[in-house]
């Protein structure tokens, strides 16, 4: 059986935790390899749930923070960069390339050497490493833990997710709605169309508004928040001799983290009134707590600038539980889940060391 050497360098390391092949609900031989190598650091208790470990300092500090991360990746493809993973040098850097690289065994890496190396930080720690988070919420590992022991997680002031953002941070996350927005018509004989309705021709006035929709930005907590409105499906028809009775547009609003999820949704259904309005899909966005003393400490330890989380990330989960948390991680978001995954390697270093900062 392989194992994780938590002594050797974080580049290496990752490369290791990359090539333990993980998709999502088959995470258990690195959950195993995981929980091998934390149960030995006598500053830490670890307890195991499904595929998914928790591993806690008890030090008594007056914070304490969360570092997360999800172990799991999607589907390996025939591409053969997947893995094993490789080092290669681009444009005068070294790149370690392979599934994982960016989403994002380097930030569970990372969050393995802060366990091995950091044994009296200045906060009480918790490490969170969790499964299925690239599946149905359903599976996510995160929710399997607030459902079964939240207390190893709502006792938290401040927490940082190592999904990828370049080695940048960003604060919070946007919420995310999912609504279908249907017309209904008469069906007919396409060669005798005044016997019907066209209801395709109806969600013209749902394209209209769409287009002439100004979305807002939202300033919360110092970060601004870009929000969203669009088209992203659109359906209708059985037949092309037949007028069509139904036509469905979904639609994608993306919301500020001040902007409740009941809010979002009030706001859609004012947006398209008239019109028969389903919502499929409504997740609230997190906001990323700047004025709180852990959250400040981060960023001047890290001293990079933080820009607002465009999109939605598990940090939503860790809000709904009364953690504000940031998202900081090796890897550039464009690159996840390409059969081309890649990361320099310098930036590996560069989220340790500010880690490293930050705790000690």
């Amino acid at each position: 059986m392989p194992t994780l050497d938590l002594a050797t360098d974080v580049v290496t390391l990752t490369a290791a935790v990359c090539d333990i092949e993980s998709v999502s609900l088959g995470e258990a031989a690195l959950a195993d390899l995981i929980e091998a190598a934390l149960r030995p650091l006598p500053h830490l208790t670890v307890t195991r749930i499904g595929n998914s470990l928790v591993a806690r300092t008890h030090l008594g500090r007056a914070e304490r923070v969360v570092l997360a991360g999800h172990i799991d990746t999607v589907p390996l493809t025939m591409d053969p960069s997947n893995l094993p993973t490789v080092r290669v040098s681009e444009a005068g850097q070294e790149i370690l390339r392979g599934r994982g690289t960016v989403d994002m065994k380097g930030g569970v890496a990372v969050m393995l050497r802060v366990a091995a190396t950091i044994h009296e930080p200045t906060r009480d720690l918790t490490l969170v490493f969790y499964e299925a988070e690239e599946i149905d919420s359903a599976f996510n590992g995160l929710g399997l833990i607030e459902r079964q022991r939240p207390e190893l997680i709502t006792d938290a002031d401040f927490a940082v997710l190592l999904e990828p953002t370049d080695a940048a941070v960003e604060g919070g996350c946007k919420g995310t709605l999912r609504a279908e927005i249907t017309t209904k018509g008469i069906a007919a004989h396409s060669a005798r169309p005044w016997k019907g309705h066209n209801a395709i021709h109806d969600a013209g006035e749902i394209l209209r508004r769409l287009t002439d929709y100004e979305p807002a930005t939202r300033s919360v907590d110092g970060l601004d928040y870009r929000e969203a409105l669009n088209a992203v499906l659109i359906s209708g028809g059985t037949a092309t001799n037949v007028i069509p009775d139904r036509c469905v547009v979904t639609v994608n609003y993306r919301y500020a983290p001040s902007v409740s999820p009941a809010q979002a949704e009030a706001h859609v259904r004012q947006v398209f009134d008239g019109f028969e309005i389903t919502v499929v899909d409504n997740a609230g966005g997190a906001r990323p707590g700047l004025h709180l003393p852990a959250a400040q400490a981060f960023v001047a330890a890290l001293d990079l600038p933080v820009e607002a989380k465009q999109g939605w990330t598990d940090v939503a989960r860790f809000s709904a539980m009364g953690v504000p948390a940031v998202n900081f991680g090796p890897g550039d978001p464009n690159l996840a889940h390409m059969d081309d995954e890649r990361c320099p390697t310098a930036q590996y270093l560069t989220c340790e060391e500010a880690l490293v900062r930050w705790l000690q």
